[in-house]
């Protein structure tokens, strides 16, 4: 456990040097949905460790705005809380999926804040291919004729290609976006890493975007993490692949987003992250620098999230893995605002000095945790994993229109943490306006089809 004057001697540090010039992002609502439900899915088997196939969890790995209050949250590749096999990363035959969701606001007259926020499903998705996939020993017992599911499985690749091979079935959904019509969800990916596109109304994948081989890759893939990282010496960091993703607001362009440097550039734990920005129509891709480094705290931390206010201007949630569901208290959850506008592409460097030469400079939008503290959320209650980030429609709070952005965290199918607390699945609605934005324009996502 942290010392709690340390703790919040680092928070003053943080706020003192990267204070917003107008902090008035706050808090206005949470809900949750229980973390031993059941989804929508209805699969009926169990999984290789004993934990039902339909569990309803890690629904903030991504968040996405679908319109109104309707959104779309992705699971990553499944419940790993008990060990059943040491030779597959304590991964099981869990299919990737994604949820829909109604997220209500009511407002409240007399309350601690001003809306109450309502979750409720209303539908699950799982992910699937018409084409072969390249599975390990176990085949996920749902698969029938043109419809092959992806597996949160380690062991189900082929190890004759490299590690951006679309037709290994193992996927680690992470981020989630809609398309503006609507029709399509893009899905980021840590073991590839990969971007798909698939249809929203089936879960089958309609498109693959190719992504720099000899940049993202790794050419020596294993079922273990460890072992992959040490036979490799250049490619994303197993376990710490394509973590966030961004679209445009006018849809034609997605920004992923890698969690950790990539090997070649420092590796994990390291400062020279990478934006990866993807031309929705021709599939064309660039690259930029990302300095995850924070001063006042001497460190640099893995980036959960990636949020488009415009076509160049993104929020990047950066955090570490302290709170709710770690038995710990939350010390770094901060979202930081960077523009791409005049960065240079940096697709031709590599290293983290020929990269962080390159990186646009950053500045905080809000510490999440000192507005869930504001809010009477203490750190050991702050979620150690926020990780879904997405805008929402305007509300009016005090008769003043206010930007809504909606926070997710992924509980990593744990419904009770470490140290017996509640650990459901659960979400944040803050509220901003254009002055907290320090000059940058919010342009609100255009979905040519409403639900």
């Amino acid at each position: 456990m942290l010392n709690k004057t340390i703790v919040g001697a680092v928070a003053l540090a943080c706020a003192a040097v990267f204070a917003p010039a107008h902090a008035a992002v706050t808090l206005i609502a949470k809900g949750s949905l229980p973390g031993d439900g059941s989804d929508l899915s209805g699969l009926t088997h169990t999984l290789e460790n004993g934990v039902p196939a339909n569990l309803l969890g890690g629904l903030g790995s991504g968040l996405a705005w679908a319109g109104g209050n309707t959104f779309v949250a992705i699971p990553d590749r499944g419940p790993n809380a008990t060990t059943w096999n040491d030779f597959v990363d304590n991964t099981t035959n869990w299919v990737p999926r994604f949820d829909t969701l109604t997220l209500a606001l009511s407002p409240v007259a007399d309350g601690a804040l001003p809306f109450t926020l309502t979750p409720q499903l209303t539908g699950t998705t799982l992910l699937y291919a018409r084409e072969a996939l390249v599975y390990g020993p176990a085949v996920p017992p749902n698969n029938h004729k043109g419809v092959r599911y992806f597996s949160g499985r380690s062991d189900n690749f082929d190890g004759d290609t490299g590690s951006l091979s679309p037709m290994d079935a193992r996927l680690d959904p992470e981020g989630i976006r809609v398309s503006r019509n609507g029709k399509h969800v893009y899905v980021s990916d840590e073991y590839g890493p990969y971007v798909y596109e698939f249809s929203r109304e089936t879960g089958k994948r309609t498109r693959v975007f190719a992504l720099p081989e000899s940049t993202f890759a790794v050419a020596t893939k294993s079922a273990l993490g460890a072992t992959e990282i040490s036979g490799n010496t250049r490619g994303r960091v197993a376990n710490k692949g394509m973590e966030g993703l961004a679209i445009s607001p006018d849809g034609k362009t997605l920004f992923g987003f890698v969690q950790s440097p990539l090997i070649q550039d420092g590796g994990d734990g390291g400062r020279a992250n990478r934006i990866v920005k993807i031309d929705i129509a021709t599939g064309a891709v660039s690259q930029y620098a990302y300095d995850n480094f924070i001063p006042a705290l001497n460190k640099a931390y893995n980036s959960s999230e990636i949020l488009a206010l415009n076509s160049h201007e993104l929020l990047v949630l950066e955090r570490d893995g302290k709170g709710l569901g770690d038995n710990s208290v939350a010390v770094v959850k901060q979202v930081w605002k960077v523009d791409l506008a005049g960065a240079e592409d940096v697709s031709a460097l590599e290293g983290a000095t020929a990269l962080l030469a390159k990186a646009p400079a950053k500045t905080l939008f809000v510490d999440l945790r000192a507005a869930l503290n504001a809010a009477g959320i203490g750190d050991a209650q702050i979620p150690a994993k926020l990780e879904g980030m997405a805008f929402g429609d305007d509300v009016v709070v005090d008769g003043v229109t206010k930007h809504t952005l909606y926070v997710a965290n992924d509980n990593d199918f744990l419904a009770v943490a470490p140290g017996g607390l509640a650990n459901p699945n659960q979400f944040f609605v803050f509220a901003f306006d254009d002055a907290d934005l320090a000059g940058s324009a919010y342009e609100p996502q255009k979905f040519k089809l409403q639900n």
